[in-house]
C-alpha cells in the first residue's frame, strides 16, 4: 500500500482467512442463545466454475472427500458444492467447508470462490431461515435473512441487523452493508 492510495483513501485488501471458518460453532451458541436461531445441518461454497481439465479434478477431489456433496449451479452460471450433516453435527460441516474452499484455493481457483453459507432456522418461532455468510475475498461473514413465503424476494433487515449486533464479538461481520448480497435459492438456506 503506497503514499497515493493512502492519500486517496483506499485500503489494502483483507487476506483471505479460511480458518475464521472454525468460529461458527460458538457463534451458533450465541445466535441460538440470543435469537432462537438453530443450525440445519446444510452449508455450501459458492464458486465460479471454469472448463478444464485441472478444474475437473478439483471437483473430482471433492466428491471424494464429500461423497454426499451435492452440485448445482444456480442462475447466475456459479457452481454450489452442499453439504448436509444433522444439526448437531456443526463441526463437521465445518470441516467440510473449510476442506472444499482448501481444494479449490489449493489448487489455483482461490480468486474464483465466492462464498460460504451455513444455514439455521428459528426454533422459537415460524421456522425462519438464516444464514451466516463468510464472504471469501474480504475474510468477513454477513447474515442473510430471506422473508419466507413471499413471491417477491424480500429480506428481513431487522433480524440481520440484530444478528449482527448479537454476532460482533464472535465473528468478523462485514462492516460494508452493500456487500451484503441477497443469496435467493441459495443451497442449504
Amino acid at each position: 500500500m503506497g503514499f497515493w492510495d493512502a492519500l486517496m483513501g483506499r485500503r489494502k485488501p483483507v487476506r483471505p482467512d479460511l480458518d475464521r471458518l472454525f468460529a461458527l460453532p460458538s457463534a451458533a451458541v450465541t445466535l441460538q442463545a440470543g435469537a432462537g436461531f438453530a443450525p440445519t445441518g446444510l452449508g455450501s461454497v459458492c464458486f465460479a466454475g471454469v472448463e478444464g481439465g485441472a478444474f475437473d479434478r478439483i471437483e473430482t477431489d471433492v466428491r471424494a472427500l464429500l461423497p454426499g456433496a451435492e452440485f448445482s449451479e444456480d442462475a447466475y452460471g456459479y457452481t454450489w458444492a452442499l453439504s448436509r450433516h444433522t444439526p448437531r453435527e456443526l463441526p463437521a460441516l465445518v470441516n467440510d467447508l473449510h476442506a472444499v474452499n482448501t481444494l479449490l484455493q489449493d489448487g489455483g481457483f482461490g480468486p474464483r470462490l465466492l462464498c460460504s453459507l451455513v444455514g439455521f432456522r428459528d426454533q422459537d418461532g415460524d421456522g425462519r431461515p438464516l444464514a451466516l455468510v463468510y464472504l471469501y475475498k474480504r475474510g468477513t461473514f454477513y447474515p442473510f435473512a430471506p422473508l419466507p413465503g413471499i413471491a417477491a424476494e424480500r429480506r428481513d433487515n431487522a433480524l440481520e441487523l440484530q444478528t449482527r449486533g448479537l454476532l460482533a464479538d464472535d465473528l468478523p461481520v462485514e462492516e460494508d452493508l452493500s456487500r451484503w448480497f441477497p443469496l435467493w435459492g441459495a443451497p442449504g438456506l
